[in-house]
């Protein structure tokens, strides 16, 4: 930039106070070749320039008995204007005794008199106007726009250098994210957004006041903290919340926390907060923990994620997934007739074997990639509901998952009608289920997308019915053909009669709204007949079947094809 300066003919301007004819011009003389050199007779002169706002000054050279107001008067004046105290003063004067006062009024350096070392004089204004912009750069860095917390780079860089002084202090370092921040831009804006930014930064900053840590934005909704160590921080971030919490516009926003504790002195900046950072990302979406704490526990589930995320496509190119059946089946008559299936996905990874459901499905739910996963399913749904089609002559109708990804995807609609197309299959053999959960946190667009997909002569199925926050007005305002009983009802209806009546109650509803029930997890002969009793309709589970190969369930279509016939 300096280069630029001087090729442009750009000078910086400088005002020299001083109420000596001769020694203005000797300095001006000195300095008029590299500076915008502008002159005043005494401190009232000089304020009065300055204040003007006519150019913007980088150097003051001050001398120090005038007449009006002297050079003590004139940096008494200045120290108590925030912008004239950015200016550095150098003061002019013979008075070893005075340097004192004036370096505590705000003085930065000094010129002995008199002005006989020109190149002296010229340096030392060059390196003190260089000093000053370096330092006003430096401000204008360190500090983040928005939330007045450290810039992310100088955070870590003060860090090191406190540690460079002491390294054997306990310290730990903190991360804290705000969930599903996203969100609540789209829904009430930016602005609010920022607001919640700067009430959080707010708090963080109060939290560590007196010299009890250091805090910075990382980016978004990012925080980190610096600070000695504690064995626990229920308390601190517990107190962060209820902060927010008192806002009236936070509606309800969640923070969660990470924290990597006695850190290890030795290791880079950087990588101590990248572990609080895994350790926060480990309770994404888990709204019963709001703090975790790093360990190698968590190191090894964060690696083991990471290598399920790396290896799905590769997976669904390769079949490593398979999609299994388990059949459902009516039972409000003679005997079990097979009315459908539900397609599950199982992962047989080549290296680490088979892999639980309950790993990989919530991983990609998180991160959006249970959209491949779900598509790979119904492709291969549509594909074997065809098999069995041509092979058996009889339709098996095959319910799949549809997720709260899923439904935010405007090809939804194409996607499955063109399954539907290569397979020559109608709407009503590829049954679709959108858990509880995604009813109660989209309910417009699934009422949308719902909507569209019933007037096609789709079947929609409400899954796992009673695990979430539905309402009875989700119910009546959300179109269904089928709800599916959550098993854990199932499993604790014969635990004692409150139990059971819950059941009983989710029975009526379902007929009341004329839907029929499916119940999930049934695995033995007094759960069906409890079911049937009360008017269960179809149910699937391990009494008739666990979730079986496409081969292997060929062996229910025979037996059901047997006994049509």
């Amino acid at each position: 930039m300096e280069n630029f300066r001087r090729k442009s003919g750009i000078k910086r301007s400088i005002i020299i106070v001083e109420d000596e004819m001769v020694n203005r011009e000797i300095l001006s003389n000195i300095l008029q070749e590299t500076y915008d050199v502008v002159k005043a007779e005494n401190g009232k002169e000089a304020l009065e320039k300055l204040g003007s706002g006519e150019r913007k000054y980088s150097l003051v050279l001050l001398d120090l008995l005038m007449p009006v107001m002297d050079g003590f008067e004139f940096l008494e004046n200045i120290k108590n204007d925030e912008m004239l105290k950015k200016i550095p003063v150098i003061v002019m004067t013979a008075e070893k005794q005075a340097e004192v006062k004036c370096i505590k009024l705000g003085a930065v350096d000094f010129i002995t008199k008199p002005y006989d070392m020109p190149e002296v004089i010229l340096a030392r204004c060059e390196r003190i106007i260089e000093l000053s912009e370096d330092k006003s750069f430096i401000q204008s860095a360190e500090r983040d726009a928005l939330t007045g917390l450290y810039a992310k780079d100088f955070f870590m860089e003060y860090i090191r250098q406190i540690e460079n002084f002491d390294n054997s202090r306990k310290t730990d370092a903190v991360v804290i994210n705000i969930d599903h921040f996203h969100l609540f831009n789209e829904l009430y804006g930016r602005k609010q957004g920022d607001r919640v930014l700067k009430k959080l930064a707010e708090f963080i900053h109060e939290a560590l006041d007196e010299g009890k840590g250091l805090s910075c934005r990382s980016e978004a909704d990012t925080f980190y903290i610096y600070c000695d160590h504690r064995d626990d921080y229920e308390g601190f971030i517990g107190m962060l919340q209820t902060q927010l919490d008192s806002l009236e516009f936070t509606n309800h926003i969640r923070i969660r926390a990470g924290v990597y504790q006695g850190v290890d002195n030795e290791a880079i900046v950087e990588n101590r907060f990248d572990k609080a950072t895994t350790a926060a990302n480990n309770i994404r979406g888990d709204y019963i923990r709001n703090i975790a704490y790093y360990s190698k526990e968590v190191y090894e589930r964060a690696l083991y994620q990471e290598r399920l995320i790396k290896d799905i496509d590769g997976a669904i190119a390769n079949k490593d997934f398979m999609v299994y059946y388990q059949p459902k089946y009516g039972i409000q008559g003679d005997e079990p007739k097979l009315r459908s299936a539900e397609a599950l996905v199982r992962w047989k990874h080549p290296e680490l074997g088979m892999i639980s459901p309950g790993d990989f499905i919530p991983l990609f739910e998180s991160n959006g990639l249970v959209q491949r996963l779900d598509y790979f399913v119904w492709k291969e749904a549509a594909s074997q509901i065809k098999k069995w089609k041509d092979e058996f002559g009889i339709s098996v109708p095959v319910s799949v998952n549809v997720s709260r990804i899923d439904i935010f995807d405007p090809e939804l609609e194409n996607k499955i009608l063109n399954l539907l197309e290569e397979n020559d299959l109608e709407p009503g053999e590829l049954m679709l289920e959108i858990t509880e959960s995604a009813y109660s946190e989209n309910a417009d667009r699934l009422i949308e997308v719902i909507g569209d997909f019933r007037a096609k002569g789709f079947k929609i199925e409400m899954d796992d019915f009673g695990s979430g926050y539905s309402s009875l007005n989700t119910l009546t305002t959300i179109p269904i053909d089928v709800l599916k009983l959550d098993m854990q009802f199932v499993r604790n209806m014969l635990k004692n009669e409150k139990n059971l009546k819950l059941v009983e109650i989710i029975l009526d509803i379902a007929k009341f709204l004329e839907v029929p029930v499916v119940a999930e997890g049934v695995e033995d002969e007094e759960q069906l007949r409890i079911l049937k009793e009360r008017g269960c309709e179809v149910i699937q589970g391990y009494y008739f079947s666990k979730p079986v190969p496409p081969e292997e369930f060929t062996q229910f279509i025979i037996k059901e094809k047997g006994r049509i016939s």
